[in-house]
């Protein structure tokens, strides 16, 4: 028996490594937003139970999808692989493995959003199965709204299951670049701070994708999956650049600085999200920001459910 201690007291939170000892509050935590999520299924299915049924058989067609897979365990592989690269920074690998962490988790679970919107809703609005479903006692607007739900669904269970490795990753990161630099062993309070720390960019990260995931079910009502795929990049990295650009118009030509502050208007300013360098660099989010963030997502997101509904609305599906 006393051979098999040994390896079981890596388990032992009390002994553990401190680079491992936040992973109880990581894991606690993951288990909370998975338990939050549940809930929220459970509350939609009560108050609207229409919208829930097309929900659930959405989100259980995206989470079977080899792509669900490809996309978590190439999440994991390069979060695990980014602990051990050189970035020759100085000390200063922590910072850069957590802002590509945060990017990475976020594009990654981007990429799902607009793929199962393409498939699920475009093709088949296309292959005219959504005409087969609303032959049944379920209006255009339980429709869309079942089918956005349900794509956010599995985009929220990767977000949850990439973040949690990311921020255990990053409580290693922390012990393993002060061995590497030959720095004082750090204790696990340090680690677990770091992660609190960054976890307000992942909050910040899901309020981008979520975003993200609203406007290509809106575009995925009228266009196919190529097209929808191509704007939706387009939005992306506009939504990055229009604010600078809006800002470089000032006192140019009129016709640029109404272009640029129309654009600005239209289009999701994401780089209300995009602070990743800053939260990487020791800067703290205040519960403020986060809320009115919150905030702007969901009324960018009402906005982009509406002009989904308004478009498919009359679109003819026969």
């Amino acid at each position: 028996m006393s051979d098999i201690l040994p390896p079981l007291a890596f388990f032992d939170f009390v002994n553990a490594p401190a680079w491992a000892k936040p992973f109880w509050h990581i894991g606690w935590g993951g288990i909370a937003a998975l338990a939050a999520l549940a809930l929220l299924f459970a509350m939609l299915q009560l108050a609207f139970p229409k919208i829930a049924a097309i929900a659930r058989t959405t989100g259980k067609e995206a989470v079977l999808q080899p792509l669900f897979y490809i996309l978590l365990g190439a999440g994991i592989s390069l979060l695990t692989l980014s602990l051990f690269l050189p970035y020759f920074t100085f000390g200063e690998d922590v910072k850069v493995v957590e802002e590509n962490g945060l990017t990475l988790v976020m594009l990654l679970s981007i990429v799902l959003g607009l793929w199962t919107a393409s498939i699920s809703l475009a093709e088949e609005i296309e292959g005219r199965t959504a005409l087969t479903v609303l032959c049944k006692p379920i209006s255009r607007r339980d429709f869309v709204l079942g089918k956005f739900l349900g794509i956010l669904g599995p985009v929220a269970i990767l977000f949850i299951v990439l973040g949690v490795f990311f921020l255990a990753s990053v409580s290693y990161k922390v012990f393993y670049d002060a061995r590497e630099t030959s720095q004082p062993e750090p204790n696990s309070q340090q680690c677990l701070e770091e992660v609190v720390r960054i976890a307000p960019g992942l909050v910040l990260a899901f309020l981008e994708t979520t975003i993200m995931v609203s406007i290509s079910v809106a575009i995925s009502t009228r266009v196919g999956m190529l097209p929808n795929l191509v704007i939706c990049f387009s939005i992306y990295v506009l939504g990055h650049l229009v604010p600078m650009l809006a800002k470089s118009a000032m006192g140019q030509m009129p016709i640029v600085t109404f272009i640029a502050d129309l654009l600005a208007a239209i289009l999701p300013v994401l780089d209300h999200f995009n602070i990743y360098g800053p939260i990487a660099t020791g800067e703290t989010v205040p519960l403020a920001y986060l809320g009115l963030a919150s905030l702007y997502c969901l009324a960018y997101s009402s906005l982009a459910m509406l002009a989904a509904l308004l478009m498919f609305e009359d679109r003819d599906l026969a």
